[in-house]
């Protein structure tokens, strides 16, 4: 974070002093870290007291000031330095990220990190900080590690780690970028209308990234046109210098053209657009090659990673560079040494004794599934043919949050596995969805013991330990919220030496 004296803090986020004198906080400067772990605070940091499962942040006032904190960000006084913030009023606070705010003082601490984020954020951009912000209902992450890769090597970056993107997350990002920082890279999420709006507010964009409108929250949301809506608020937030970068293989996403006052740039495989992918093809392991052309230019590009959906990231990915000033060659030249960066999402690695093992189990929703599901087809097909005995295995668990649509997408996954001629399904779980999951699978064809339900992943993994071949090929994949990400790094663990596959460069 820029350096920010105690005093100067609490007059951006309302708060008053605690335990500190005016003298004192107008001497005292925040130089390092802003954190809500006391076990990652450093010399010079501020420290967020926030509610969680077993403890409130509160508590650890004190050790985080001995862990060298200047001052605790506080909704009550903690007998150390402290900048206590005011209640949210009820109405303002909506529903709090925090599932343990029982008392709102999370919602407190936050709205006062997101002042603090906001004033920091104009601070720098009026410096010439290029914000990048990037929606879409799925493969922000990835994407948002791509576009960091491909920024390197013009500049500083600032990026979230894994799917830091909500109302702490993001400020706690934001306040990552300093003088030195050229550009501060923000992946954005959305439960309810608005989200994204007021995340924007806090950062507002240069350059807003639209991926896609599928059904990951549709549980929340209740259509795709409000899932629509909801993403368009990034775009909306340009102002008329910026840039929207809009996937125009999504109509819906093409559609939000109309709805920004920036610069529209199209990305897709379509002839409209003006960054476009033609000629591809997808290696053994499912990672794609592909011409990247412009207007009056084009060059071949080599991914690192894994699955043909991350052509359309890629898109993005090089427009925001170009957009920033890089060479269509330098993009090439990023986009081939960029290699997953974020856990559990199309890791791929390769057992000794043969078995490759896809652990995409962060996140699930329909359109990441049949994604991984088409890419475990890929990898099978392409190892059959080196060697005739490889089969593929899909470990499916729950997408969560599609409310009434959760029984027709599960079904629908379930039968997309047989088409796709997965060899074995494994449905985790033995609720409602996971049961239309595997009876979908039954009816799509003539499976019997190849769909198999089993109640958890221990139980999984006993099938999996009894039945995988050398050189199988395994696909973990389901909502976090489910556990499986353990699964596959102990699959990978297990008995031999795992190797990153990813050999070729």
């Amino acid at each position: 974070m820029i350096g920010l004296t105690v005093a100067r803090i609490a007059e951006i986020v309302g708060g008053r002093l605690a335990d500190i004198s005016p003298a004192e906080a107008a001497e005292l400067t925040v130089t390092g870290t802003v954190e809500f772990d006391s076990r990652a605070i450093t010399e010079g940091g501020l420290f967020l007291a926030l509610p969680g499962a077993r403890s409130d942040g509160h508590d650890f006032a004190a050790t985080a000031i001995g862990a060298g904190a200047v001052a605790v960000l506080a909704a009550r006084p903690v007998g150390v330095p402290a900048i206590v913030v005011p209640p949210v009023p009820a109405a303002d606070a909506g529903a709090s990220v925090l599932e343990y705010d029982v008392d709102g003082s999370g919602a407190a601490v936050l709205a006062a990190l997101a002042k603090l984020a906001t004033a920091v954020a104009a601070e720098l951009a009026a410096g010439g900080l290029t914000i990048v912000g990037i929606t879409g209902s799925s493969g922000k992450t990835s994407t948002k590690d791509l576009i960091a890769a491909v920024l390197r090597p013009l500049g500083e970056v600032v990026a979230p780690p894994g799917s830091f993107n909500n109302e702490l997350g993001h400020p706690w990002t934001v306040l990552r970028a300093t003088e030195d920082t050229d550009f501060l890279v923000l992946e954005m999420s959305a439960r309810h209308p608005g989200n994204i709006a007021a995340l924007a507010a806090i950062a507002p964009p240069s350059i807003a990234v639209v991926l896609n409108v599928g059904t990951a929250h549709l549980g929340e949301f209740g259509s795709r046109e409000i899932i629509a809506e909801a993403k368009s608020e990034l775009v909306q937030a340009l102002p008329a210098s910026g840039v929207a970068i809009l996937n125009v293989d999504d109509p819906m996403v093409a559609a939000m053209a109309g709805t920004t006052a920036g610069r529209v740039v199209l990305v897709g495989q379509s002839a409209q657009a003006d960054i476009r992918a033609t000629d591809i093809e997808l290696d053994e392991l499912a990672r794609p090659r592909f011409t990247l052309r412009t207007a009056d230019s084009a060059v071949a590009v080599a991914l690192a990673v894994h699955g043909e959906h991350q052509v359309g990231n890629a898109l993005s990915a090089a427009a925001v560079a170009l957009e920033c000033g890089a060479s269509l060659s330098q993009v090439a030249a990023a986009l081939a040494e960029a290699g997953p960066e974020s856990r559990r999402r199309m890791e791929v690695r390769t057992r000794a004794d043969g078995v490759i093992v896809i652990n995409d189990a962060y996140n699930a929703n329909p359109d990441s599934m049949k994604a991984g599901l088409r890419a475990l087809a890929v990898m099978a097909r392409a190892s059959d043919r080196q060697s005739g005995r490889r089969r593929s295995w899909a470990v499916l668990g729950e997408m969560a949050e599609l409310g009434e649509e959760s029984i027709t997408e599960h079904d629908r996954v379930g039968r997309l596995a047989v088409r796709l001629d997965i060899s074995r399904l494994v449905v985790v779980g033995t609720g409602r969805p996971m049961s239309a999951m595997h009876h979908g699978a039954v009816m799509e064809g003539s499976w019997g013991s190849e769909s198999t339900m089993v109640d958890d992943a221990d139980a999984a993994l006993e099938l999996l330990r009894a039945e995988l071949q050398p050189g199988d090929v395994v696909l973990v994949k389901a909502s976090n919220s489910t556990g499986l990400g353990p699964l596959a790094e102990t699959l990978v663990a297990e008995l031999t030496t795992p190797s990153v596959e990813d050999e070729r460069r």
